[in-house]
């Protein structure tokens, strides 16, 4: 099985698939992208400080890989069988970014797109609502979201895409 666990950065993704307890192979994919930028990176993006992924050449590195459970912003554009989207109320959302020591503007245009379901939706577009789980992280735990994801993984949990709004942040 293959399993990504995705959202708008500072949702908790890292966090919590460190701490989920699975069988899968955990891979933090930005990290995978950052240590082997020349061959999964296509430049740097300098207007927002990254790098741009080479998303073919990373699903070509995963595709011998089954049993993976691959976080990353990114997760979802991969072929995989199930998408959990970590969510955050976007004032929270700020203040983690801002904390970390993204700068001011990053923060804010993540926060927007948290709002504005845009992790959430390229989801649903491209594995559809039967794949997709959502879990709002915002108040609770890295523990509690792990085991969230662990109900997924287990098949206890019913796909849930669209039960979060934060609309009301616009």
């Amino acid at each position: 099985m293959r399993v990504a666990v995705t959202g708008t950065p500072g949702t908790g993704k890292t966090t919590a698939t460190d701490l989920v307890e699975t069988d899968l192979d955990v891979i933090h994919l930005n990290e995978v992208i950052k240590s082997e930028s020349e061959e999964f990176s296509l430049g740097e993006d300098a207007e927002r400080d990254t790098l741009i992924a080479d998303m073919d050449a990373v699903e070509s590195w995963l595709d011998d890989r089954d049993d993976v459970l691959v976080d990353s912003h990114l997760a979802h554009n991969l072929p995989v069988d199930k998408v959990v989207v970590l969510r955050c109320r976007p004032e929270e959302l700020e203040r983690r970014l801002t904390e970390r020591g993204e700068p001011e503007s990053k923060a804010q245009e993540n926060a927007e797109s948290e709002a504005l379901d845009v992790v959430l939706s390229e989801a649903v577009e491209e594995h559809g609502l039967d794949s997709v789980y959502e879990i709002d992280a915002t108040e609770r735990s890295p523990e509690d979201v792990a085991g969230e994801i662990e109900g997924v993984l287990a098949g206890e949990r019913e796909p849930s895409a669209g039960e979060v709004s934060f609309i009301d942040y616009l």
